[in-house]
């Protein structure tokens, strides 16, 4: 039996507010679920949307994420959390290198499971162990592997999903255009992702990481300004983040990297390729793949990983007020271009802009293999989150428009004709302008954005699928002639 949650529960605002991660989504005057249900099994999944149907009820599909608008917890119209939360298998086969992954099972216990078992795999995903993999791989997931291995969706060889009338489909039977749509189009627009059949990578017993930062006076904007041409150009095997931070009003830039190989190669290579960063031996570690998952969470100290257990530590509720915008890079900032983000970024104070290289395998694949389009021609993808901790209307709107100006302001320097964006760092501004409060007027201008010339054919699986659009939100894939808004 389903466990179901409602306001009436002692344990549904804990249970509602665990799995939210912006404090925006966590005020009184959000919007709540009638109910949160918890299905075991898949037959109960199907009651839950055959119900949901009935009564006219909108159904958020809830896994785990950041989900930085909260789309699947909060909805302007009488809905239904379906938490995916007991769909957590995780069955791995060695012999051909594959595994099912349920949606509800984090990436960390992904990577805990591969790392008890393996020395020599890996699957190329995010940075963040508490993300489920049902969201995070149907937007295109990406972390430190990317220029070696590709995206989750291009390591994706199958899938479970129930539709809108509660049929279970595979690869085969629910066809190569609905398959080619949830790897990378967003999953809750055309169903309900049970689980994932991923392809995992071998990696080497060793690999290399590091976390080091540069102030202004050890020449960190020459180091920043050089990556935009080091970074996306290096070897496939590594992986360089940068990313400013305000600290006491000067920029603190943090280069954190990742290699597939050992300390020595990669810091010899770096003083050839990279003198800018003078990245020395002993601000590197050498470690296995799985213990480099731990490194990556929230600034861990490499020396102090002893172990794995972290990886297995659920996300428990929103610790920021926070507001995220996303650009792509096609060519890199002048001085004077970065000079005045470096303003902006001081003006703000409350912000953490993170510059992630592209290159490598993200260039030799087709923008039309995926509805993932931001391959070949991006030198990086620029996240720009704004925070704060104080609650309340003013400060709320203090900060949203800071973040809008510094959007506005890269406008100059980034993709144009769409200004691209990506589908898992959601921002639901894009499309609200006030001549173009259409569903379908927003949905053309949302989709191009994050799928340029892909959103038409992702418009024709739904339209397959889910002509009649119960699988909804405000920023879903629209059927043709949808009559249903959110």
């Amino acid at each position: 039996m389903s466990n179901i949650i409602t306001p009436q529960n002692s344990t549904f605002q804990s249970i509602l507010l665990s799995r939210i991660h912006n404090k925006r989504y966590t005020t009184l005057q959000t919007p709540k679920p009638l109910a949160i249900i918890q299905p075991n099994r898949e037959t109960q999944i199907k009651t839950i949307i055959l119900c949901a149907k009935q009564h006219n009820l909108q159904l958020r599909i809830r896994s785990c994420g950041h989900d930085f608008e909260s789309l699947s917890s909060v909805s302007t119209v009488p809905f239904i959390i379906l938490d995916m939360l007991n769909f957590r298998s995780i069955n791995i086969n060695y012999s051909d290198e594959t595994a099912w992954v349920q949606a509800g099972a984090s990436l960390g216990e992904l990577y805990y499971k591969i790392g008890m078992t393996s020395p020599i795999h890996g699957f190329s995903a995010a940075l963040c162990p508490g993300v489920c993999t049902g969201g995070h791989i149907s937007g295109g997931g990406y972390g430190p592997m990317m220029r070696m291995h590709g995206l989750t969706i291009d390591n994706v060889l199958d899938a479970r999903l129930m539709d809108v009338n509660g049929d279970v489909l595979d690869r085969k039977s629910m066809g190569e255009d609905v398959f080619w749509a949830i790897r990378g189009g967003g999953g809750a627009s055309f169903g309900v992702i049970i689980s994932w059949k991923i392809k995992l990578s071998r990696v080497p017993p060793k690999v290399t990481v590091f976390r080091v930062k540069r102030t202004e006076e050890q020449g960190s904007f020459e180091a920043i300004h050089r990556w935009q041409y080091v970074a996306p150009n290096l070897p496939k095997e590594i992986f360089i983040r940068a990313e400013l931070d305000v600290v006491n009003k000067t920029i603190m830039v943090y280069f954190i990297g990742h290699y597939l190989g050992q300390a020595q190669d990669l810091v010899s290579l770096l003083e050839q390729r990279y003198p800018e960063l003078d990245l020395k031996k002993k601000e590197c570690f050498e470690m296995s793949w799985v213990e480099s998952t731990v490194f990556w969470i929230d600034g861990h100290p490499a020396e102090k990983i002893t172990s794995l257990d972290e990886l297995l530590v659920a996300q428990n509720g929103a610790v920021d007020f926070y507001k995220v915008k996303s650009d792509y890079i096609k060519k890199p900032l002048t001085k004077q271009a970065l000079k005045r983000l470096w303003k902006m970024t001081i003006k703000i104070g409350h912000v953490s802009i993170k510059w992630n290289p592209y290159g490598g395998r993200m260039s030799e694949i087709s923008e039309w293999e995926t509805p993932f389009p931001h391959r070949a021609g991006n030198l990086a993808l620029v996240q720009y989150y704004v925070y704060w901790n104080e609650d309340g209307i003013d400060v709320t709107n203090y900060y949203m428009n800071l973040s809008r100006q510094l959007y506005k302001k890269m406008a100059p320097y980034v993709s144009t004709n769409p200004r691209e964006t990506f589908l898992n760092y959601r921002d639901l501004e894009i499309g609200e302008n006030p001549n173009n409060q259409t569903f379908l007027k927003k949905a053309i201008i949302y989709g191009t954005k994050y799928f340029k010339g892909n959103f038409d054919r992702l418009v024709k699986a739904k339209t397959f699928i889910d002509p009649g659009n119960f699988f909804r939100n405000e920023q879903s894939i629209p059927p043709l002639q949808t009559t249903n808004s959110v």
